[in-house]
């Protein structure tokens, strides 16, 4: 259902963000399906950067700067000291990129999960460690070149699939969003915020530093990566019951690859694989939401 975004704004000018990030994008949408009743963990990531430096921040909201593995931690003690001062109303929000997701904080995430901690938990994409150097993670394509995964030796293995990881855990609400689809992504933060227990948002938000990308393209490459079937939108409520939020168009991945430098020495081979794989998934994710 379409909803109408808030025209009210929650970073202030003058943040230290690449042109085109779309971790800034996320980080804007998220804010105005939040409101300002809103407390933020942050582990080491872009935005650790793109906030400002102590005493200054881009935010209207107060943060918590914390270490790269405890996002799902700090959270989970910053809602324990809410609760024990009366506060329901605050919403806590960790906020971290995909090494600390999908790799270096995944320990405290599925902890967190796990104890079904009344937190939200929200993941922006960008496909590699960016503020470290563009270094390959969890998160990263088949394929892709980075700095540790160079053209002579791409990234030999998949991206792992951490909504079916957190969907294991039962939580009561998971999601994927696109920067390039704001009423989807608003919408999906307001139905999380009112939800007891844990729920995660997965973010896909391009790095044109990183993609080796021009930055007017961010929001395109945002919408392709949801076109072509690679990022589908969809949710998931209580590990079990999928529902698709849009019906792609289903382009070729070419339309997809063919725009970013990280992909230029890939092979037909190695793109029909991919392909393949978008598919298979594809194919999966409907038989899922038909159950």
């Amino acid at each position: 259902m379409p909803i109408e975004v808030p025209a009210k704004e929650s970073i202030h000018p003058g943040h230290l963000a690449c042109p085109g990030c779309g971790a800034v994008i996320a980080m804007r949408f998220v804010l105005k399906g939040l409101g300002e009743k809103a407390i933020l963990a942050i582990p080491a990531c872009c935005w650790s950067i793109i906030a400002g430096p102590f005493p200054y921040t881009a935010l209207k909201v107060p943060v918590l700067h914390t270490a790269f593995a405890t996002g799902g931690a700090v959270a989970s003690g910053i809602r324990a000291a809410l609760d024990t001062k009366g506060d329901e109303e605050t919403q806590v929000v960790t906020w971290a990129g995909d090494g600390g997701t999908f790799d270096i904080g995944l320990q405290s995430l599925s902890g967190a999960a796990e104890r079904n901690e009344n937190i939200l938990y929200i993941c922006y994409d960008n496909e590699a460690y960016m503020n470290t150097g563009v270094q390959s993670s969890g998160a990263t394509p088949l394929g892709t070149w980075t700095t540790t995964s160079p053209v002579s030796m791409p990234k030999s293995t998949r991206k792992k699939d951490i909504m079916q990881i957190m969907a294991a855990h039962r939580i009561p609400y998971a999601a994927t969003a696109s920067i390039a689809y704001p009423e989807d992504l608003v919408r999906k933060v307001q139905k999380a915020a009112e939800i007891k227990g844990t729920r995660f948002i997965h973010i896909y938000a391009p790095c044109p530093t990183g993609w080796k990308v021009p930055s007017e393209i961010s929001v395109r490459l945002g919408r392709l990566v949801v076109q072509t079937r690679i990022f589908p939108l969809y949710e998931v409520e209580n590990g079990v019951r999928y529902t698709l939020n849009e019906d792609s168009v289903g382009y070729l991945i070419d339309e997809y690859y063919k725009l970013q430098g990280r992909f230029k020495h890939l092979e037909r081979e190695t793109l029909d694989e991919i392909q393949l794989q978008v598919d298979e998934q594809w194919d999966r994710l409907k038989k899922l939401a038909a159950l």
